[in-house]
């Protein structure tokens, strides 16, 4: 105990301003004294299974600005375990997941979607900042990302839906695609939110028809109409989507 106790000390010290001259040694140093703490912090833990979440968490919650040197340590000594150290960084500190993202996908240890269904799952309510860091990181990925992160939370669908195609407009329709297929019984809902991004919008219906069951058709249609699109033009788009006439009768009803 008191041999922690001295190396937190010392890490209180160092926090202190040094001089540009010395800066660079001393961050040398409190790397070195940060890496030599977390393997003491390893070799204490009872519980072998968690002792990477738990010496990561135990490290951050006392130095949160230490958050890149502490997983950089981590990842450096147990690139494998990156659950493990996610999920301590995580739970040490949430308001900083969009930098736990940022370091864990630049390290290239695990794909984005895997990095982004293991934080959606301790950290839903960051579900936007996580989308958007991943996205940042690799966008040509857009789709399995969305892709991941709304079947991971579905309850967060909605908010990382609107903020996807906000920020990538060009990637709407396909995003669009994706979330209909991804949750089929919300495809009301998607197609509601999406006119409320691009209103008039009639292509929207028609992928939204060709994307969902032939039995969503007339709802479909009733959500353009509701949304400002004219009978004739949502009638005419879910056709051209693939809707037969059978599917798209007594809409009104």
């Amino acid at each position: 105990m008191k041999f922690l106790c001295i190396f937190f000390t010392i890490l209180i010290s160092f926090s202190l301003p040094v001089s540009a001259a010395s800066s660079t040694l001393m961050q040398v140093r409190q790397e070195k004294i940060l890496s030599d703490l977390f393997d003491q912090l390893i070799h204490r833990q009872i519980n072998t299974k968690s002792a990477i979440e738990k010496s990561v968490n135990a490290l951050l919650e006392r130095y949160p600005e230490q958050i890149d040197s502490v997983l950089k340590i981590a990842i450096s000594k147990y690139p494998n375990e990156y659950r493990q150290i996610m999920c301590g960084a995580l739970r040490a500190e949430p308001a900083l997941t969009s930098d736990v993202i940022e370091i864990i996908l630049k390290s290239d240890i695990a794909t984005s979607s895997d990095i982004v269904s293991i934080a959606l799952t301790e950290e839903p309510a960051y579900a936007k900042e996580i989308v958007n860091a991943a996205l940042l990181h690799n966008p040509i990925d857009i789709e399995n990302i969305v892709r991941v992160a709304i079947t991971t939370e579905p309850v967060m669908a909605n908010n990382v839906l609107n903020n996807t195609m906000q920020s990538y407009p060009a990637k709407m329709l396909d995003i669009l695609v994706v979330a209909i297929k991804a949750l089929p019984d919300q495809v009301v809902n998607i197609v509601r939110d999406t006119l409320r991004i691009a209103p008039n919008n009639a292509e929207i219906v028609s992928v939204a028809v060709n994307s969902s069951h032939s039995n969503k058709a007339r709802d479909i249609i009733a959500t353009a109409i509701k949304s400002g699109i004219s009978e004739e033009s949502a009638t005419a788009a879910a056709i051209a989507g693939g809707a037969k006439q059978t599917d798209i009768t007594q809409v009104n009803q």
